[in-house]
């Protein structure tokens, strides 16, 4: 046990793999540039210290990056997760929302130690394509507040040469992120584009809005600290709905992310291992000072379009972002928001799934409606988490009501006078009224037998229909018994003894594929 956790420390970075460094470098600079903005406006919109996300996006970013369930995901103080903290930081204060950022981390750190982060395949494609396609709407949407100023303590749209400033200024980022891939790949367009931006805003002594509009980014290393809150029973009932709610928003969209890098880079990750990562990086920010977070797809995708594919990218954000807040804030403040809201908005555009468009006379009007819905309800109520657990439980219901159909049944009477019915399908909760009705029991003969060689038992309504149609057959003098069970239907039926009454053949084992 011990050489196998040695082998694992040693295989964390895997040294055989190929790494562009000019690649990773570039890549995890940019993503630095497009993650600080974006982690001190949610600590603001929250109430938090404004380096209370900075820090977060620093801790998240370097130990996701290290210990992560794949290379390429970006982490950082992630909105989604920040929001669920709100209500607790406006009722009880910063010390709670630390202690409940903790106790989310350790709810993550016990979810991917029991390997429950598998559960993540249930979602299905047109989920996939809501929650995506809800999310490049809900990032396209939040730099729109880019095109905002306060006035008099009231937000209002920018207007007249502000406003023909701020739009030029963006439709330059986002013609340069859109043109330079033509003629040059060594360097990442988003990174050329924010460096151009600020040389002209710099050169020009153009006056539009900045990183040091937002707040300031001067600060030191993230000091140790431990809230300070009664260590009671009366705490957890306060701080537990939170931490809960956080670890489950923060691994939906976490596992979520991580699939769509996998199908992105055509490799595959481990859930269980970024689940753990997760809960280590959000127990660092209770005691850090961070306000929390989850792997950011908006991030990861400026990472991916940049070419990165290593853990090295991520490492280098972070770092980046740790330089930043120690020496670098006097130049990062003077950044445009501008360059960052252009790059934003590509990020967006290159998130929403343009391929949904060209397939959607080709799908089941069923899933049409399942990723309409998801990305319906992550866009109006900004809760992945819910949209997807929504579309999710709407797909089980289709594909139940779906299966139920389906079950068939071959009837005939042997040479002995015996009828059988070969049933084809499960026979579960949904199939049950179904099931029932393909039998006559008032004409079928004296013995009767249900051959389950195609089918399975599969859940404890299927079980009850069988003891009802046992005991109609019994009302009337007449033997049913079933036939070829699979090893888990017998195991199932056995164990429900106590309650039913079925007669079961003996015959060989059937393995029933699954």
């Amino acid at each position: 046990m011990a050489n196998k956790a040695i082998r694992r420390l040693i295989q964390l970075f895997d040294f055989s793999q190929k790494i562009n460094y000019k690649t990773e470098i570039l890549a995890g600079l940019t993503v630095a540039m497009t993650m600080m903005p974006e982690s001190l406006s949610f600590a603001i919109l929250a109430g938090f210290p404004p380096l209370v996300g900075l820090y977060a996006a620093f801790i998240m970013g370097l130990i996701t990056s290290v210990f992560g369930g794949r290379p390429g995901l970006i982490s950082g103080g992630a909105g989604a997760v920040v929001v669920v903290l709100i209500a607790l930081m406006k009722s009880h204060g910063l010390e709670y929302v630390f202690a409940a950022v903790a106790l989310g981390g350790l709810i993550q750190i016990t979810i991917g130690l029991f390997k429950l982060g598998k559960f993540i395949r249930l979602v299905p494609q047109p989920v996939m394509y809501g929650f995506v396609n809800g999310l490049a709407v809900i990032i396209f949407m939040a730099q729109l507040q880019q095109f905002k100023t306060v006035v008099n303590g009231e937000l209002i749209w920018l207007t007249g040469t502000p406003l023909y400033i701020m739009a030029c200024l963006v439709a330059l980022t986002i013609a340069i992120v859109l043109i330079l891939p033509r003629f040059t790949k060594a360097v990442p367009p988003s990174l050329v584009a924010i460096i151009v931006v600020f040389l002209i805003v710099l050169g020009f002594h153009i006056d539009t809005k900045t990183v040091r509009d937002i707040a300031s980014v001067n600060g030191g290393f993230p000091p140790f600290h431990i809230p300070h809150i009664p260590l009671n029973t009366g705490t957890l009932y306060i701080i537990f709905p939170y931490a809960l709610i956080m670890a489950g928003v923060g691994l939906t969209e976490g596992l979520l992310t991580l699939n769509l890098v996998d199908e992105i880079t055509a490799t595959r990750g481990d859930g269980n291992r970024e689940c753990i990562a997760q809960g280590t990086a959000n127990i660092l920010n209770g005691f850090f000072f961070g306000m929390g977070g989850c792997p950011m797809i908006a991030q990861t995708l400026v990472n991916l379009s940049a070419g990165a594919r290593a853990r090295l990218s991520g490492i280098i954000a972070s770092l980046t972002i740790l330089m930043i807040i120690l020496f670098g804030a006097p130049l990062i403040e003077r950044v445009p928001m501008a360059a960052l809201t252009g790059v934003m908005i590509m990020v967006a555009i290159g998130t929403f799934e343009w391929a949904s468009f060209r397939i959607i006379n080709k799908m089941p009007r069923q899933d049409i409606f399942v990723g309409i819905a998801v990305a319906a309800i992550t866009i109006w109520l900004h809760n992945l988490a819910l949209a997807v657990l929504i579309g999710v439980i709407i797909s089980a219901l289709v594909f139940s009501w779906e299966s139920a159909k389906r079950i068939r049944a071959k009837k005939y009477t042997d040479e002995n006078g015996v009828k059988h019915y070969e049933i084809y399908g499960p026979l579960f909760f949904g199939a049950v009224t179904a099931f029932t009705e393909k039998f006559d029991v008032v004409n079928d003969p004296a013995e009767v037998i249900i051959d389950f060689k195609e089918s399975r038992i599969a859940d404890m309504s299927a079980i009850e229909a069988l003891n009802k149609l046992t005991e109609r057959y019994r009302k009337l003098g007449k033997v049913l018994q079933l036939h070829h069970l699979s090893e888990d239907c017998r195991l199932l039926l056995k164990n429900a003894e106590p309650v039913i009454a079925v007669n079961i053949l003996e015959d060989p084992h059937y393995h029933v594929a699954r």
